[in-house]
């Protein structure tokens, strides 16, 4: 209790109080001696001594002081409790502070330092308990924080091997579906983006690392856990590695590698397809596959593939890869990403292609296509024509083309021929990034190994309504009659 919070009556007071007769009554019965003075009653300080009322301020005046005394001995020890605590925390500091200056020049001095020792050296001057034979410590850094190092012994023997100027190339072609130089080539355009900086801690994952762990993953579609075991690193860090190397290709390199042909570059196609066909201003080869994935948790119906479900003999899903090709097969549109149970025309109505409004231009589909202004398909009605089956013929050709480049497009990439790891969500990014490391690929005429050869399986189905222009109608009908007369169609008919 805190007594200076009380007030103690003043001589002043015992004469107000004196002047009551019912006290003077009282107070004759303890003290018979009464002064007056100048005709004012009142107690001298003679008087109160004497009397009992002495006594009573006399002890609360001493225990005022011990009150006073107390409270004084409370703040020194207030005062020394606070020093003490200033002069540990202080410490402490100074302690965090030495071990990270060691900590840093641990670093400074070795070019590639090891786990092992950096875990050694935390060890030995973090004040934690840990023992040597753990895989972890608790690291103090500046500001008081812990850090914890998890420490594993990974080989990254394969990957220094391919990484090594005198590794065969056509070992890394196998392994890599491309040569050293075009490998080189995405290194360079990518660095900008997918660098990063080396830490105290650590040395940052090499450029020509980052992109060999995400065309690998594509080239072979090989688990996580054995690319981990490739590379030397962790099933996470190569993860999150293939999306962000596969971001930084749809980000950086599609808009240099995968894009609609200009006017001169059109001309070009339109010749090439022309030699292949008879057929003028042909832009280009459209077709759509289909990639498996795990069924997912909502929607699932949508995904549904009943085509592949019969051909499997099991439940399968997937989503579209819709894609359109020159002369070289080279993709020069996709749209990806659209579930399996779409048709594909209705794929193709969705795209940005459809709404590109294309003019004076044919693009060659199947028969999963509706015949409009600017998509040209082959006949699909019984008894047809001489002319009908030589126009069917040389469209058949053109999409061959088309049909050829996704077959070297899912045997370069094995990851379109099984059900994935990622997500649905980050799935059109990974796909987009295959289409355009094939055009990479293909532009570097880079031969693939015979043994990577894939059988595509025709996923085309006939639209419901495939005539969808009457002026597209009486075109194709003229171009099989020119084709015809010309001597450039039913060659095997004849």
């Amino acid at each position: 209790m805190d007594i200076s919070s009380f007030s103690f009556p003043s001589p002043e007071d015992f004469c107000s109080i004196s002047t009551n007769p019912w006290f003077q009554d009282l107070d004759n019965g303890f003290n018979k001696r009464r002064k007056k003075e100048d005709g004012n009653e009142c107690f001298n300080e003679e008087g109160l001594k004497k009397s009992g009322y002495g006594d009573i301020l006399a002890s609360l005046l001493l225990l005022e002081e011990e009150a006073k005394q107390e409270e004084a001995e409370w703040m020194s020890e207030s005062q020394q409790e606070k020093a003490l605590f200033e002069s540990n925390h202080k410490r402490k500091v100074r302690a965090m502070n030495e071990f990270y200056d060691q900590l840093q020049q641990h670093y400074s001095e070795t070019v590639k330092p090891s786990w092992k020792s950096v875990s050694a050296l935390a060890a030995a001057v973090a004040t934690t308990s840990g023992n040597d034979t753990t895989t972890k410590a608790e690291v103090a850094v500046a500001g008081g924080q812990q850090r914890r190092l998890w420490v594993k012994d990974r080989s990254k023997d394969w990957w220094d091997r391919c990484n090594h100027q005198d590794f065969p190339e056509d070992e890394f072609r196998k392994a890599f579906r491309m040569s050293k130089s075009t490998f080189g080539l995405i290194c360079r355009e990518l660095e900008p983006v997918v660098m990063k900086k080396n830490t105290m801690l650590r040395d940052a994952i090499p450029v020509r690392q980052r992109v060999a762990v995400c065309i690998w993953r594509l080239a072979t579609g090989e688990p996580l856990r054995l690319v981990s075991k490739r590379f030397g690193l962790g099933i996470s860090t190569c993860h999150k590695l293939v999306l962000e190397v596969c971001s930084a290709i749809n980000n950086v390199l599609m808009p240099k590698f995968l894009q609609w042909p200009d006017e001169k570059k059109m001309n070009e196609i339109n010749e090439e397809f022309e030699l292949i066909s008879g057929v003028p201003n042909i832009g280009g080869s459209l077709y759509t596959t289909h990639v498996p994935i795990i069924a997912p948790k909502v929607n699932v119906a949508a995904y549904f593939n009943r085509k592949h479900t019969e051909r499997n003999q099991k439940p399968s899903y997937s989503i579209t890869v819709q894609g359109v090709v020159d002369q070289k097969g080279i993709f020069t549109d996709v749209c990806i990403g659209w579930p399996g149970s779409m048709p594909d025309d209705q794929v193709l109505k969705k795209s940005a292609l459809f709404q590109r409004g294309l003019k004076d231009v044919w693009i060659v589909g199947n028969s999963g296509y509706p015949l409009m202004d600017w998509v040209l398909v082959p006949y699909t009605h019984q008894n047809l024509t001489w002319a009908q089956h030589g126009f069917n013929e040389k469209m058949g050709a053109v999409q061959n083309v088309a049909k050829e480049a996704f077959a070297r497009l899912k045997g370069r990439w094995s990851c379109l021929q099984r059900r994935t790891e990622v997500k649905l969500q980050e799935l059109p990014m990974v796909l987009g990034a295959c289409c355009v490391l094939h055009n990479i690929c293909e532009m570097n005429n880079e031969e693939m190994d015979p043994e990577l050869q894939f059988e595509l399986f025709d996923d085309e189905k006939i639209a419901e309504n495939n005539l969808r222009s009457s002026n597209a109608v009486l075109a194709r009908d003229n171009i099989a009659h020119n084709l015809l007369h010309h001597g450039l169609g039913g060659t095997s008919l004849l």
